[in-house]
């Protein structure tokens, strides 16, 4: 099975900064906008590729000279008009007419991802690969950097994105223009940028945690009792993984027909299906997308193969958040994973080796998961929280590879947990559940 890494991140440079700037015009229609990357080469660049999709090209200049370009599928090849040493730091602006209409469609959970349209604006869904339909960027997880968006709109609509916003200012023709620091880097997969009538509701969490919930108008009311709940999610994840990584968190309120939430740094995307329904169903996925802000968002993956890292966390604690609060039995969803883990390896391939049609099926959610539920009842659960406490200090604002999971469970740990934790993430076969005899794996089913 070929492992999915897109170990190719666009190579020759760094990028230090991003800024965005989008002159956002109504639901659908095309608008003018620009980025400006600011990065660091790496190596001496006479051309260079950024992932770019779609969209209308306008201009492209590097150091505030003309460049050329040329475009190969999802790619825009620049080449400057002077090469760039090695080392030296570089500036990139791309000028292009942003169509907000662009999505794209994959048979897992994400489903449709890019611009997601609300009746009255859009949100955003980049994960895994669609920020380069809303930018031009080096669109890789391993790659972060400090975000700045300023987004101008019609009066009677508000922009919001990831970080704090810094200005609100009206222009003379009354449209508005907001500007919006991201605060630490982001991955391009996590970024959020939304424009709608929307309720900005601010409080407090633990420890005085600013959070700010961005709400369509019509949904505030019926949303209310489970948003409120963030406070109590955070004082629980807290205790389990320490203080929280950022230095704000919120909700954004999808007016879509989106079937998943995302994890957007600092500001989830929750569907409001999410929120209309049961309280159990909520809060799982609401504590499923704040457990992404430790696990995904600040300890970031290295590559693609790493995300059963990031979504086995943050299903298994939902999942045992779920258990304490009127949901379903954890060990009992734990063992029909380890019953169909066989089936899921064939279909989906082992939790560490997806390939890329099978990135988000069910392996990477419950089969990963059931990953750490044997970790924990192979080492022990005080153990096993030690393991998460150090992964998420030791590599918080920083990506980190299944590797490193393995090395530094087995320094926590004080034994070698190589033997243990490659056969359940690499295997063709599930191994046997610690603690568990009598669990048993059904037969894989072929054709």
């Amino acid at each position: 099975m070929v492992t999915y890494n897109r170990a190719a991140a666009n190579g020759g440079y760094t990028v230090r900064h991003y800024t965005l700037d989008f002159d956002w015009q109504a639901p659908r229609t095309p608008f003018a906008a620009a980025t400006t990357i600011k990065a660091t080469a790496t190596q001496a660049l006479s051309r260079f590729d950024l992932d770019f999709a779609g969209n209308v090209l306008r201009s492209v200049t590097v150091n505030g000279r003309a460049a050329q370009t040329r475009r190969d599928g999802d790619e825009l090849i620049v080449t400057p008009a002077a090469p760039i040493p090695k080392g030296a730091a570089f500036t990139v602006k791309v000028g292009y007419t942003a169509d907000p209409t662009q999505v794209r469609h994959r048979d897992d959970a994400i489903e449709d991802y890019g611009w997601i349209p609300t009746p009255d604006g859009t949100v955003l869904y980049p994960q895994p690969n669609g920020a380069k339909m809303i930018f031009p960027s080096n669109d890789h997880p391993s790659r972060r950097a400090p975000f700045t968006f300023r987004v101008t709109t019609p009066a009677d609509r508000t922009a919001v994105a990831n970080g704090r916003l810094v200005d609100r200012s009206e222009r003379s023709d009354g449209r508005i223009r907001w500007t919006y620091d991201s605060e630490q880097p982001i991955a391009t997969q996590l970024v959020q940028l939304a424009v709608g009538k929307f309720q900005l509701i601010d409080s407090k969490g633990p420890g005085g945690l600013p959070i700010r919930d961005v709400v369509p108008d019509d949904l505030v009311a019926p949303t209310t009792q489970y948003r409120d709940l963030t406070p109590d999610h955070l004082t629980w994840l807290r205790a389990k993984l320490g203080r929280y990584p950022f230095n704000r968190y919120g909700v954004l309120v999808g007016d879509t027909d989106l079937g998943v939430a995302l994890e957007t740094q600092t500001l989830s995307l929750v569907p409001k299906t999410d929120l209309l329904g049961t309280k159990v169903d909520a809060e799982r996925n609401l504590v499923h997308e704040l457990t992404h802000q430790w696990l995904g968002d600040s300890v970031g993956i290295a590559t693609w193969s790493d995300l059963w890292v990031s979504e086995g966390h943050a299903r298994f604690y939902e999942r045992w958040y779920s258990e304490e609060h009127g949901g379903d039995s954890f060990e009992a969803a734990m063992r029909t994973a380890y019953e169909n883990h066989d089936q899921w390896r064939h279909d989906y391939g082992a939790p560490a080796e997806p390939t890329e049609p099978n990135l988000f099926k069910r392996m990477r959610y419950d089969g990963s998961a059931l990953v750490l539920y044997a970790l924990r009842e192979q080492v022990g659960a005080e153990t096993f929280g030690r393991i998460e406490r150090a992964w998420v200090t030791q590599y918080r604002g920083r990506t980190a590879s299944t590797s490193d999971y393995i090395k530094l469970a087995s320094k926590v740990a004080g034994r070698d947990l190589t033997g243990f934790l490659r056969p359940w993430l690499y295997g063709s076969k599930t191994p046997a559940m610690p603690g568990h005899p009598d669990w048993v794996v059904n037969p894989v089913v072929t054709g």
